[in-house]
């Protein structure tokens, strides 16, 4: 017993001394709980979804008494075809556009939630409504969940893959001797990020391949530009862990960082939910993590059959950010503990 106490005592008090894992488990919870607090704080899921044509950017419920229909949520949009996109997957259940004189809607035919937002329009209000049927297939909560999985798993994989590697590599002194040699940091990193680019998309690809074939997952666009849209947000990933890595000696600090990272990227990029109707600031926030765009050029490659036309904004940002943050990993990395 006294050897178990002296051992418990030794982790204990080494534990408390490490003031940047203590912090880290003391700060993550309180983080997380006020992140998520932050963005749902408008109160409960509402059962309907509502898009109105318009350039402002907050809608003002006395232009229509439909405004005022409860359990609804009005989210306005600039880009007509864009909304009537998401009308006819079945994402959006109405998009309503008030005119001077009359009211012209878009509802899918085959949503019970569209027709049941209809007849609540056509109840309020005495102006003239002019219906315009729009036709889709319902993406499936699956088919639109999967990429979030896939790229969920990319960003651990990458991430933590990378950063504790090089940590301990530092930390053990392995990069101390290989900085006996001529590598430069650019030529290690650079290393790093092909091999374990290879093993994230040979493990993604096998698991995308078996969701095609046991889930019939839907998949519209080209296989080839997934594969590039997958191999980019990567490299941004891994490019991300190393330059969390270039410095840190600590693996306890290097684990408290990466999940800094990693949990608001996860709530944020639209991995479980649509950030569709949250608050603007978190919508441009998310703009600024790699798995956001990867995620954005995904689906719409898989459920909206997407070209490169379509996606070479997310793609170039990825591309830019991969660039930089490489660049950025090679200047800080630090060969040593000390």
């Amino acid at each position: 017993m006294r050897r178990f106490l002296a051992v418990m005592h030794a982790r204990n008090i080494e534990f408390l001394r490490d003031r940047s894992s203590l912090g880290w488990n003391v700060a993550f919870p309180v983080l997380l709980i006020f992140g998520l607090w932050a963005m749902f704080a408008d109160g409960g899921r509402p059962l309907y979804k509502a898009g109105v044509l318009t350039t402002a950017t907050k809608i003002e419920k006395s232009i229509h008494p439909f405004l005022d229909t409860r359990y609804t949520q009005f989210i306005p949009y600039a880009d007509r075809q864009a909304a009537i996109d998401l009308v006819s997957g079945h994402e959006l259940d109405i998009l309503v556009e008030f005119g001077p004189g009359r009211t012209r809607y878009w509802v899918n035919t085959t949503s019970p939630k569209g027709y049941a937002l209809e007849r609540f329009l056509l109840a309020t209000g005495d102006d003239p409504k002019e219906a315009v049927p729009v036709v889709g297939t319902r993406t499936r909560y699956i088919d639109w969940l999967i990429p979030g999985i896939l790229g969920m798993n990319m960003m651990f994989s990458c991430l933590f893959g990378i950063g504790y590697v090089v940590v301990r590599y530092r930390k053990n002194g392995y990069l101390k001797r290989l900085h006996a040699t001529p590598l430069t940091a650019f030529e290690y990193l650079s290393a790093q990020v092909v091999s374990r680019l290879g093993l994230v998309l040979t493990i993604t690809t096998v698991l995308f391949l078996a969701c095609v074939w046991l889930l019939d997952l839907r998949m519209l666009g080209s296989g080839l530009l997934l594969l590039l849209t997958a191999a980019l947000g990567s490299t941004a990933l891994i490019a991300l862990g190393l330059t969390v890595a270039a410095r840190v000696a600590s693996e306890e600090l290097a684990g408290g960082l990466l999940n800094l990272i990693t949990w608001p990227m996860m709530l944020m990029s639209g991995v479980w939910f649509s950030m569709e109707g949250t608050s603007v600031l978190f919508q441009k926030v998310a703009l600024i993590f790699p798995l956001t765009h990867a995620l954005t050029a995904a689906r719409a490659v898989m459920l909206d059959g997407a070209g490169l036309a379509d996606i070479w904004v997310e793609l170039v940002v990825l591309a830019g950010m991969s660039a930089g943050l490489m660049l950025l990993s090679a200047a800080l990395f630090r060969w040593k503990t000390d």
